[in-house]
């Protein structure tokens, strides 16, 4: 990586991935200096930076931090491009990228993109599960666990990097290229941050940009407004359906699940009922990822009928009073929600809420009708839930200020034979510092019942 040799780099926002970009920028003969605007006593991995000689400026954005003589700055993906020392950066024409484009200009190993608006770790786990079955080398990082460039520096070449990748880390990519992509779906979502669905779908579409016809890019055939949003692709296009055959990829067939090559071969791989992934759409998306990857049919079948969930994805927790409860706090819009009301046969008490993002929550109405029986909501968006859950006709319905009151009121509104669906529709920043904290929290309080 001689590109960075004597080059000053700065480095924007701290976390996981920010001392891992320092870290590895430092070692490449780089000059980075680390800016975060959070306290010093609250930006971990300062102290360690700081013994390699690497400045640390924590509290606040200085005036003089981007200047003239910076080439590169490097942010944390959730930073918003309208921050100071980025909106300057971009004023002053340099370059500015998220850490997964430092992982995609060192990995000597092919990667395997995936991204959507719901559903990312679950494909991302199935496909890391199901090649290792296959006795394929892989390793799973990116979005989920191991920051992407930690990974990329050490995996070779015969081995695949997993990565799940968000529209923020996405947005922040100029030469990054994944062998196999993977659009999941799209749904409104972060228009906070991006601003309009129109900028959402173009940092999704960047997982594509510089494919070739080497390359491989996955779709939802039934997403059609996705796919023609995408725009002509250089990679070979695969597609995958829950309502019609397609022409190449997966999709489900009298209740079989099936591959087709585009070139004539046809693989049934299991029936639809044998498989334990809450979301067919993942199961069929990861069919495709690991059959391009050398996967075997007989590996595929036995994860997808062993695997066991992701933690805060329609994750069982326990069963109290003969009342089921379910962990779905990674549902952060209102579509996810939506796809975990409907997986629930049962009469649901649903607890639902959090951070205002202007969302009007109107597509749920039919969603609920019939379906749930009374409403829990908390965090910024408890009142037009709880408007929502009365025009749906729902008689029961009440605010609360906490997670444990929360739990403690879905458990008096259920009876014997329902579930209890943690399942927000909206982010956590409101409330907690994420939706894994909110899920542990709930989890924490269905069991002290």
């Amino acid at each position: 990586m001689n590109r960075y040799q004597n080059q000053s780099v700065v480095v924007i926002g701290m976390a996981k991935s920010g001392v891992a970009v320092a870290k590895l920028l430092h070692r490449f003969g780089a000059n980075v200096v680390v800016n975060d605007k959070k306290a010093r006593e609250e930006a971990t991995g300062a102290e360690e930076l700081e013994e390699l000689g690497i400045p640390v400026i924590c509290g606040y954005h200085p005036d003089d931090l981007i200047h003239p003589g910076i080439s590169l700055v490097v942010k944390n993906p959730g930073i918003p491009y309208e921050a100071p020392p980025v909106a300057k950066a971009m004023e002053l024409g340099i370059p500015v990228i998220t850490e997964v484009e430092l992982a995609s200009q060192i990995a000597k190993a092919p990667i395997i993109g995936i991204t959507g608006s719901n559903g990312k770790t679950t494909t991302t786990t199935l496909v890391g599960l199901i090649l290792k079955e296959a006795g394929i080398e892989a390793m799973v990082g990116g979005n989920i666990g191991t920051v992407l460039c930690g990974l990329a520096e050490v995996a070779e070449p015969d081995q695949w990097l997993v990565a799940e990748l968000s529209s923020f880390q996405l947005m922040g990519t100029r030469e990054f290229r994944p062998h196999i992509g993977v659009l999941l779906n799209l749904y409104p979502a972060h228009l906070d941050y991006h601003h309009t669905m129109e900028e959402y779908l173009a940092a999704k579409c960047k997982l594509f940009a510089n494919q070739t016809a080497d390359d491989a890019a996955i779709l939802p055939f039934d997403q059609p407004e996705v796919r023609g949003k995408c725009g002509e692709l250089s990679a070979r296009t695969y597609f995958f359906s829950k309502t019609q055959e397609v022409p190449r990829g997966a999709y489900v067939d009298q209740g079989m699940i099936v591959f087709v090559d585009g070139e004539g071969s046809r693989e049934e791989i299991i029936a639809v009922k044998d498989i334990t992934v809450p979301h067919v759409d993942n199961a069929l998306a990861a069919i495709i990822v690991t059959r391009l990857a050398g996967a075997d049919k007989q590996s595929i079948a036995q994860v997808l009928s062993t695997f066991p969930g992701v933690e805060h994805r329609m994750e069982f927790v326990a069963t109290k009073n003969g009342v089921k409860y379910f962990n779905d706090s990674k549902a952060t819009n209102p579509e996810a929600a939506s796809r975990a009301l409907q997986a629930c046969k049962e009469p649901i008490v649903w607890i639902c809420g959090g951070l205002d993002r202007g969302i009007d929550f109107r597509e749920l109405v039919p969603v609920i009708t019939g379906r749930v029986k009374a409403v829990v909501a908390l965090g910024q968006t408890a009142p037009i839930l709880l408007e929502r859950a009365r025009e749906a006709g729902i008689k029961e319905g009440i605010r609360v200020d906490t997670v444990e009151a929360a739990v403690l009121a879905a458990s008096k509104f259920a009876d014997a034979g329902d579930v209890v669906l943690l399942s927000p529709a909206c982010a956590s920043w409101d409330m907690f510092p994420s939706f894994e904290v909110r899920g542990s929290m709930f989890k924490d309080g269905v069991h002290r019942l």
